[in-house]
């Protein structure tokens, strides 16, 4: 069989002595054997297709035998594992030796049963250097080729010291190049070889089905190639305990502030890294899965999946996608987030794998304290930005399980809806004439009060107060607005409107207009725009209540109705607002 590469050239010379005493009798892999010689030769030819070195003899007894060969005792030993392993053999395979045969049928005309082979050449590597019938000659040179210089024989000797690992990339760079589209498996069967052959016709090689070694080299330049640039480096950072490849050339630390630690575009390639460590346990890791869904650089399509241990976000947007990985191991939660443009999948992709690959643990977390005099901002944690949603409106809860009512402003091409930016809801309902929407929570949730419209008119002029988050959320809960009734009906008439004296906030829109006794009049619609007339500020509309009620029975959602009782404190009106108003989140 071929000798094992080195790069080393050197010759050794022999005398007819001194080459016969290091010779030794061939040893062989019998894979298969029949007792029906045209079966054979069926098996041979099938055999010969893929692998070198394929013979057939005659074993007597009417049996007739295919064996590879002919090698060294440990060249036939690692040619049965590696073809073996890779599923080209049957399992069953051995070593046999040349005094198993009786006469060779195939190759036609071949004699192989008199070769001997070389067992070691002078730096101890196995060799398989026939000398048939040449004993009486000298041994003149012997030469460690190069891998570019490689025979097939060769190639196959270099290609079984392959780990499984090692044919798994060869099948991947294959995959990639556009010649392979089987399984990574690490097996090479006749797909692999015939994606072999084809790479090496596309590369103006000769086919043998075997990459040389110069070739798997060239092969994974050709791979390697769309990395270039990106200065990928090994950088281990000890503030957060994490070695890894990351792009040098494309990004560099920037802030570090627990438990982040970011790398920010420092070139053309919007790209950004960002390390993860903090002590923690399963609790810890969970709270972390749902702070990074809040930050701006997970956008919030994709695929995500939280596991015991581990979790994994991936977010894709027009512009950009995020793959984050992140795992608690003996107290220790660390990870890495990849940002990087979209349109360069490819580059991406393959990016990712090399830093998956190379993520390393070593020893210590980042300490809780790093960041802490760092300037604080509320649109910023640990450095790194907050989502903001698209819009944020006010609503309120109509009924136990949590059903809301708000503005169709509010909910008008979000990919999502959230209330309280934490439960997420859908749209079940809008009037868009009224500008009336209603919404369901994808999770049952129990308010702590609901409306209770008004049954009945308001008197015009009395008080009234509009309950919303006037602030986008910034306060935590909700306001309260205080004015008067102004009519019960639009400034044209409109007997679905009541008409307001307040001043509002584009946030308070979709919030609850309130009597003296806590009773909803209606919900406060946003302030009309897009004409060229502008009304007072104070002049603000509500959906009238009793409107609302029609559209949530069209819906079958029943709501309470009720006589007002009495006149609320302010203070009381505004407790009593804060449990059924909601902050309605289009994100």
């Amino acid at each position: 069989m071929q000798r094992f590469l080195t790069t080393l050239l050197f010759i050794l010379t022999f005398s007819v002595q001194s080459a016969f005493a290091q010779q030794e009798d061939a040893a062989w892999v019998q894979i298969e054997a029949h007792s029906s010689l045209a079966a054979t030769n069926q098996e041979i030819i099938k055999y010969a297709n893929v692998l070198e070195d394929v013979n057939g003899f005659a074993l007597g007894g009417g049996w007739y035998g295919i064996a590879l060969g002919p090698y060294t005792r440990a060249d036939a030993e690692t040619v049965l594992r590696g073809y073996r392993s890779q599923g080209l053999i049957p399992r069953d395979s051995y070593i046999a030796f040349t005094s198993s045969f009786r006469s060779q049928f195939w190759p036609i005309g071949a004699n192989l049963l008199d070769v001997r082979v070389n067992p070691v050449d002078s730096v101890g590597e196995q060799t398989s250097e026939i000398t048939q019938n040449s004993v009486n000659e000298p041994v003149a040179e012997i030469t460690q080729v190069t891998p570019a210089d490689e025979t097939p024989r060769e190639a196959r000797a270099s290609e079984a010291r392959l780990t499984r690992d090692e044919k798994r990339d060869l099948q991947t760079w294959l995959q990639w190049a556009g010649f392979y589209n089987a399984a990574i498996d690490g097996s090479f069967g006749r797909g692999t070889r015939a994606s072999m052959s084809a790479w090496q016709a596309a590369n103006n090689y000769e086919t043998t089905g075997v990459l040389t070694t110069a070739q798997r080299i060239e092969l994974k330049a050709q791979y390697d190639a769309v990395l270039e640039g990106l200065g990928l480096q090994t950088v281990t950072n000890t503030t957060v305990g994490i070695e890894m490849l990351i792009p040098t050339d494309v990004v560099a630390l920037g802030t570090t502030e627990y438990p982040f630690a970011t790398y920010n575009p420092t070139a053309d390639v919007d790209a950004q890294v960002i390390l993860i460590s903090q002590a923690g346990d399963q609790t810890t890791l969970f709270g972390l899965y749902d702070i990074m869904q809040t930050l701006e650089m997970v956008p919030l399509d994709g695929p995500r999946e939280r596991r015991n241990r581990s979790f994994t976000l991936v977010g894709e947007d027009a512009t950009r996608i995020s793959h984050t990985e992140v795992s608690l191991q003996d107290g220790e939660i660390k990870g890495f987030t990849l940002v990087w443009p979209a349109g360069d999948e490819e580059r991406r992709r393959r990016l990712l794998s090399e830093m998956r690959s190379s993520f390393t643990r070593i020893d210590g977390v980042m300490d809780p304290s790093i960041g802490e005099d760092a300037a604080q901002d509320l649109a910023l944690l640990s450095g790194l930005e907050i989502r903001k949603p698209q819009r944020t409106r006010s609503g309120f809860f109509i009924n136990a399980s949590g059903a809301v009512v708000t503005t169709a402003d509010a909910v008008g091409n979000c990919r999502s809806i959230t209330l309280e930016e934490q439960y997420e809801a859908e749209l079940i309902g809008v009037n868009e004439q009224l500008g009336v929407a209603l919404l369901k929570p994808q999770t049952a949730l129990a308010p702590i009060a609901v409306a209770s419209f008004r049954s009945g008119e308001a008197r015009l002029n009395s008080e009234v107060a509009v309950a919303g988050y006037s602030f986008g959320g910034l306060l935590g809960a909700p306001t309260v607005t205080f004015g008067t009734l102004a009519d019960v009906r639009g400034l044209q008439g409109e007997e679905e409107l009541t008409r307001l004296a307040l001043a509002p906030l584009p946030g308070d829109a979709g919030g609850p207009v309130f009597d003296t006794g806590g009773s909803v009049l209606g919900m406060l619609l946003p302030q009309a725009g897009g004409t060229d007339r502008q009304l007072p500020a104070d002049v603000s509309f509500a959906a009238d209540g009793a409107a609302i009620l029609e559209l949530l029975g069209a819906e079958g959602i029943s709501a309470s109705s009720a006589e007002t009782n009495g006149v609320m404190a302010p203070e009381d009106l505004t407790a009593h607002a804060g449990d059924m108003t909601v902050l309605v989140s289009c994100w």
